[in-house]
């Protein structure tokens, strides 16, 4: 029944996105799902698929491990430093509330838009990966605490026996959601941006020149990177999580 529906729903969502192409009746508004699958395959024939491709995932992933590394760094202080926990929070809401169009925009005063999608991937994710790891902090057993305090344990034993249990669950979930919201808000940003050699660029590009097809393909090579990404990071995490 697993096989069945795995095959068959998406079929049927095929077919009705066929069915309404062909009531609309105009490429421009909505191609059919054989002229899209048609572009997808002749996409990775072309140079500029793989560029553009590789550009995006390097910086992509490289602010969102930048956002990880900053956001426990952050919580750590912070759990030490409670008026540091203070002085930041009103920051991290703001960063959180805040629309990734205003990031984009204000940081394209500042930053090249070739590199905007670093920073914008680290800004995501960065609140994501202190509030989790803060709360991990904050749920370490006080009991261990006290033995670890009344046998003098070192810090790194401290941090490696009590502190790394309590946030272990807390980061993984920020790094499975922080993910999903680094790569949306990366390509969102090179979409703003027009950063070059990127799927933001392609994107852009298909949009103003009414490649309706070729828009439709570079979103589906976008939901694919997603999914793959996602199982990645899915398998990597089990794989630490088994004893």
């Amino acid at each position: 029944m697993k096989v069945l529906r795995r095959f068959w729903i998406p079929c049927l969502w095929l077919t009705l996105w066929q069915l309404a192409a062909q009531a609309i009746s105009e490429p421009l508004l909505l191609p059919s799902p054989a002229s899209v699958l048609a572009q997808m395959a002749a996409l990775p024939a072309s140079l500029a698929f793989w560029q553009s491709t590789l550009h995006s995932l390097g910086h992509i992933l490289f602010g969102f491990l930048l956002g990880i590394a900053a956001g426990a760094l952050l919580a750590l202080l912070s759990a030490a430093l409670p008026p540091l926990r203070a002085f930041l929070s009103p920051a991290m809401g703001a960063v959180k509330a805040t629309p990734v169009a205003s990031f984009v925009i204000l940081a394209l005063v500042w930053i090249r838009g070739e590199n905007l999608s670093v920073f914008i991937s680290f800004l995501m994710v960065l609140p994501l990966a202190w509030q989790n790891v803060g709360q991990g902090i904050a749920a370490a057993d006080r009991q261990l605490l006290e033995m670890a305090r009344v046998y003098r344990f070192s810090l790194w034993r401290r941090l490696r026996g009590v502190y790394l249990p309590a946030v272990r669950p807390h980061l993984l979930s920020a790094l499975r959601v922080g993910l999903g919201f680094a790569w949306k808000a990366g390509i969102a940003g090179e979409v703003i941006a027009i950063a070059p050699r990127s799927i933001g660029l392609q994107l852009y590009t298909a949009k103003t020149s009414l490649e309706m097809p070729a828009l439709f393909a570079w979103t589906g090579y976008i939901i694919l990177l997603s999914a793959i990404l996602e199982r990645g990071m899915l398998f990597l995490l089990s794989r630490k999580e088994a004893p």
